[in-house]
């Protein structure tokens, strides 16, 4: 996405998997039983397995970098509007809201939703573009 602009947004999917879930908390350390313990997961307040909130932040990640090539993640505000399940399908979506063209950086806006069109993830990105993105910055 070159020519970045107020408005302008981009949007990244993926199926959240049991496989992906393990692999997070063996990367990660974070071995929570309510992400890895179905019997455990199955007393809480969610009734099963939900996937780490910060792997479903990743697929923001994902979105940035897929959109801005070289682009360095600076910061991510994030609240957890509601769970997400293994085999959900989860749609990142950015929204430049904010061009700082002097210091080549974009704020976005930052949302989740799962395949039921649910909100799972709410919350706002600061990012910087190489120069080379386009003519703006």
């Amino acid at each position: 996405m070159c020519n970045p602009r107020v408005g302008q947004r981009a949007v990244f999917s993926k199926t959240i998997t049991v496989a992906d879930i393990e692999a997070f908390a063996m990367a990660t350390g974070d071995k929570n039983p309510v992400h890895l313990d179905d019997c455990f997961a199955a007393t809480t307040r969610f009734g099963g397995r939900i996937a780490h909130g910060i792997l479903t932040v990743g697929l923001i990640s994902a979105c940035i970098a897929q959109t801005w090539p070289g682009s360095i993640y600076l910061s991510q505000q994030a609240r957890f509007v509601k769970p997400v399940r293994p085999n959900d399908r989860i749609t990142a979506d950015v929204e430049v809201t904010a061009l700082d063209v002097q210091r080549n950086r974009v704020t976005l806006r930052t949302v989740c939703i799962n395949q039921n069109g649910e909100q799972v993830v709410d919350g706002n990105a600061e990012v910087w573009l190489p120069r080379d993105v386009g003519s703006v910055l």
